[in-house]
């Protein structure tokens, strides 16, 4: 959920002005990817090499009945980031929707323009978020995700989907999904691993789409959450503007634990904000063979080149032996067709 807080403004002046899409591209199987993987490769986006021979590799030696290395199936936990992981993360789509409810709240209670973070959202007020940082940044998701019922939130969460384009690209979001990891979820799944999202942004918004998404159930979704309180009076859970759990870096591990109660055996982050070590030194320390990848996005052509200032996640990985997805080379093909 963190970024740099300049960005906010470009990401508003872009969103605010988009246009609707058309529901129907989001169809909830890609058609492509199934036929591909049932014509004998497994993972047809990505290119033949060391890292593709790697993931097979492993995923034959702890399926394989007899094997020492065999995982039974119920510890067959596989565990992926989202942003920078699944889709694109040049912007955050969690601040996407953030600037639509703005946009949504304002326009059913106008006299909200006149409060912040919504004033600063609503005028540009670059320096409010400058000043604020990432306390700033977390009441605006705060103020645009709480204080509805949870039937309410996913209905808007949905909505937004429905019409949202990604800046830059000018493409539904579904498209923005990486092809080569959603064949990597369904090849895991097809060999009897449970897949599960790990991710820094808020678990109901990532529960609304990751069926549709990824074929990956809402309660397979781990992120961060706000405090919750029941309304007797309405019969319904009311979610507060207050963190309970942030769920990055040294916080997903925590996550895990409370959601899961399993320490993973394989599990995929990316390079760019440091946000996944943790989890991949998490799963390192299985007692069955575990498998880490980190996705390195350095393909300036197809989708964004860019690296982390002290370049932790690459040292860790090649400190702790992981493996590392090199965009560039490693994937046939990057995003999902619509």
């Amino acid at each position: 959920m963190r970024k740099n807080i300049y960005s906010l403004f470009i990401v508003a002046l872009l969103f605010l002005s988009c246009k609707k899409s058309d529901p129907a591209t989001s169809s909830t199987t890609d058609n492509k990817q199934t036929e591909a993987t049932t014509n004998g490769d497994p993972l047809p986006s990505w290119n033949d090499g060391t890292l593709k021979s790697d993931i097979i590799a492993y995923v034959e030696k702890v399926t394989k009945k007899g094997s020492p290395d065999f995982i039974p199936e119920e510890d067959r936990i596989a565990t992926f980031d989202n942003d920078g992981t699944l889709w694109a993360e040049k912007p955050y789509v969690q601040e996407l929707f953030a600037f639509y409810q703005v946009q949504k709240m304002v326009e059913a209670k106008p006299e909200l323009a006149k409060k912040q973070p919504f004033k600063a959202v609503i005028e540009k007020d670059k320096a409010f978020f400058e000043k604020g940082g990432d306390k700033a940044l977390i009441e605006l998701v705060g103020a645009t995700h709480t204080g509805m019922t949870e039937e309410a939130f996913e209905t808007a969460v949905k909505d937004f989907f429905a019409g949202a384009k990604y800046p830059g690209k000018n493409v539904p979001v579904k498209q923005i999904r990486y092809q080569p990891q959603l064949e990597l979820l369904t090849y895991l799944r097809a060999n009897g691993f449970k897949t599960y999202i790990v991710t820094g942004g808020t678990i109901e918004v990532v529960r609304a789409i990751s069926q549709d998404f990824y074929g990956i159930p809402k309660d397979q979704v781990v992120g961060t959450s706000f405090k919750y309180k029941y309304d007797a009076v309405n019969n319904a859970i009311q979610r507060e503007p207050a963190l309970d759990h942030f769920n990055d870096k040294e916080g997903k591990p925590v996550g895990i634990q409370l959601h899961i109660g399993k320490r993973p055996v394989f599990a995929c982050g990316n390079e760019g904000g440091s946000g996944d070590i943790a989890m991949l030194q998490y799963t390192q320390g299985n007692k069955y063979p575990s498998f880490q990848l980190l996705v390195n996005h350095n393909d300036s052509i197809r989708e964004y080149s860019y690296q982390e200032k002290d370049n932790a996640s690459l040292n860790a990985a090649a400190k702790n032996k992981w493996h590392v997805i090199d965009m560039k080379n490693d994937w046939k093909k990057v995003f999902a067709d619509q």
